[in-house]
């Protein structure tokens, strides 16, 4: 996720870190030689046709609205991620100061915890689809965990509160209160899992993809006659807009990915991390900072 502070006209005009120009950049090369050859065919070799332009106006328009219509949809799911992930940093915190309150025995805090704690990190590479970092897990004394699935951990720690209801040292008030707070958990991760698992219908990229193509290299034709030299000036202007949004769309509608505007998930768990250090009797580890201002 980009982070920096609002930045002035001319970081704006020339900015490249969070901007998706790198992505769009041979799409754009493309429509400007073509856009570059055309001119110079109608101008030295033969007459090109002419388009009106109106069509292409009435078509930019309902391609316009699409694009919105689409980039709003991704939009909804990059925000419910995100707060799904501060709800999950809500609960980390509200765990942590139930289990001071209804478990007395200090080990089954630490346990509860850690195992919380774990299942942080193999949600965060789950929906990320990356490898468990084994030595992380390590150190947060959850080996065991490395070969297994998120709900993996959730079932260890009820697990544990299920052992301690059963020895007395667990009240009903509290395994109802601690069982609310494992279920709010649990709906989180699985509203995340939906999230990664039902991506946009690939026929809005598909449509989307043809459409924008068609338009950016017909519309030379349409601007040969008013706009002369400056047709591909104009052609990679229009380019910009559509592809450029469209890129975006499909950045954020995958929240949990690893892109520049992407949901800082690092820093989340670091954040989590930072939180629960104190009831386990650690050292809060510093919170992750943006490098070049990107954060992970």
């Amino acid at each position: 996720m980009i982070v920096r502070d609002k930045p002035n006209a001319l970081h704006l005009l020339f900015a490249v870190r969070g901007s998706v120009l790198p992505h769009i950049a041979p799409a754009l090369m493309i429509m400007i030689s073509l856009s570059v050859a055309l001119v110079l065919w109608d101008r030295h070799i033969s007459q090109l046709p002419h388009l009106n332009s109106q069509p292409f106006a009435m078509f930019g328009v309902a391609l316009s609205l699409f694009l919105g219509f689409r980039n709003n949809a991704a939009y909804d799911r990059w925000w419910e991620a995100r707060k799904l992930w501060g709800a999950l940093v809500a609960d980390a915190r509200a765990l942590a100061r139930e289990a001071e309150l209804f478990l007395p025995d200090p080990a089954t805090r630490q346990l509860l915890l850690r195992r919380f704690r774990a299942f942080l990190h193999l949600h965060r590479c789950a929906l990320r689809g990356i490898a468990l970092d084994e030595a992380a897990l390590r150190q947060r004394n959850a080996a065991h965990l490395t070969a297994t699935q998120p709900d993996a951990a959730l079932t260890e720690m009820n697990a544990a509160l299920a052992e301690a209801y059963r020895a007395g040292t667990l009240s009903g008030f509290g395994a109802q209160t601690l069982s609310a707070r494992m279920a709010a958990i649990s709906l989180a991760q699985a509203s995340c899992e939906r999230i990664k698992l039902t991506p946009l219908p690939y026929v809005y990229s598909l449509l989307i993809f043809r459409t924008s193509w068609i338009y950016c290299l017909l519309l030379p034709l349409a601007l040969l006659e008013t706009a002369g030299w400056l047709t591909p000036v104009f052609t990679a202007i229009v380019g910009y807009s559509f592809f450029g949004l469209a890129e975006v769309t499909e950045e954020l509608a995958h929240p949990f990915g690893q892109t520049a505007n992407a949901l800082p998930l690092d820093a989340i768990c670091r954040a989590v991390e930072i939180s629960l250090a104190p009831h386990l009797d650690e050292t809060a580890p510093p919170p992750l900072l943006p490098q070049n201002y990107r954060l992970d």
